[in-house]
């Protein structure tokens, strides 16, 4: 089917057919604009420390079977965690500017 379409698609190219389409509304930036550094350092501290919560979750729901040397585990995983985001704070890579 796609080599129907491309073959018996219209293949004329203009100006207008060309520009990216963004709900109706003229794009201010062109597509091909990188984004900044800052960006993507967010998106992956959200990866991970939102990835903590599916670790987290499953041994709050099990909490009372699990015993002592469990919680223990829990609380040194949780304390790394905050070491890492009190690091990440004092770094200023949560700053959004």
């Amino acid at each position: 089917m796609w080599f129907l379409g491309a073959w018996l698609g219209p293949k004329k190219k203009t100006p207008v057919k060309m520009e990216p389409f963004e709900c109706g509304v003229q794009p201010f930036e062109t597509p091909g604009d990188r984004f900044g550094v800052k960006f993507y350092l967010i998106a992956i501290l959200f990866v991970i420390f939102d990835i903590d919560l599916a670790f987290l979750f499953p041994w709050a729901v099990v909490f009372k079977e699990i015993g002592v040397l469990a919680f223990v585990s829990m609380m040194v995983f949780i304390g790394i965690l905050a070491v890492a985001l009190w690091y990440v704070w004092k770094k200023g890579a949560l700053e959004w500017e």
